[in-house]
């Protein structure tokens, strides 16, 4: 584990497991620490993963400047340079499956596969979360009630079964505590949300083998929005996963593991044959 230097900014890296490249983008608010290790351990066994951390983020410098989403992608194309990564398999979540879609519209050579999970491209069609959730996470990060804004943030990105059931959210709270996202930077990763828009230009990724997966009970991104990515990628495989919530990777780990390996199966298979 260790640091990489990126367009002048130090951001924090973790690799881990053996085979083909395979890096990890992850979403708002999210750390190296936000995969889980369950999701993890499954990759590991066929893959060197490469989990980073933002700019501003986990133990990544800290960040003042505004940024767009494309400014970010910068930032992945700059971890594969650094890792001496000509290409690799990207999978991006949320907001880290925005700048995966910003990475492979930028830079179509360095992907060998694309895997995008409860995400937005914006455009018409998309929608962000609804006011409910925004309300929901708004109160518990204004709160300065640390307790309120975890418990919050973990009941609006997992379905409602999997916050009842035992344990689950105290993991959650443990990985949450371990590296707090600091508030502004927050508030600058959804400026940047808020301005993505690649709905136009999905169609340019024709030819790149790309999965999308997406839960149907999301409360963050609802799923008409990976329906919608699918369609607007030429020859996509759409994945829905019934009864469960943003976070899939937590509540399916080794189905989102599964799906994953077997798209990079079919497109090894694909270019093979």
């Amino acid at each position: 584990m260790s640091h990489l230097t990126i367009g002048g900014r130090r951001l924090f890296h973790q690799r881990r497991g053996a085979g083909e490249p395979l890096l990890l983008i992850m979403g708002m608010s999210g750390t190296h620490l936000s995969w889980g290790e369950p999701f993890l351990t499954h990759l590991e066994r066929d893959f060197d993963v490469v989990a980073y951390d933002h700019r501003g983020i986990g133990r990544s410098d800290p960040e003042t400047q505004q940024f767009s989403i494309a400014d970010l992608a910068q930032d992945a194309a700059g971890i594969l340079d650094a890792l001496g990564w000509d290409e690799a398999h990207v999978l991006g979540i949320s907001m880290g499956g925005m700048i995966a879609q910003e990475l492979a519209l930028r830079h179509p050579e360095r992907i060998r596969t694309l895997t995008l999970g409860c995400t937005y491209c914006g455009g018409p069609g998309s929608s962000l979360a609804p006011q409910a959730t925004i309300d929901k996470l708004s109160a518990g990060m204004m709160s300065g009630d640390r307790e309120l804004a975890i418990r919050n943030g973990f009941e609006v990105n997992v379905s409602h079964a999997f916050a009842q059931a035992d344990g689950n959210y105290e993991t959650f709270r443990a990985m949450a505590k371990a590296l707090p996202a600091p508030v502004p930077v927050i508030m600058l990763q959804m400026q940047a949300i808020a301005g993505h828009d690649t709905s136009a230009r999905l169609a340019q990724l024709k030819g790149l083998p790309a999965l999308v997966i997406h839960g149907d009970e999301d409360a963050m991104i609802p799923v008409q929005n990976g329906r919608l990515i699918a369609e607007l990628i030429p020859g996509s495989r759409l994945e829905i996963l019934e009864g469960v919530g943003h976070m899939f990777w937590w509540e399916r780990p080794s189905r989102a593991a599964e799906l994953f390996r077997t798209h990079v199966s079919d497109a090894r298979q694909h270019v093979d044959g």
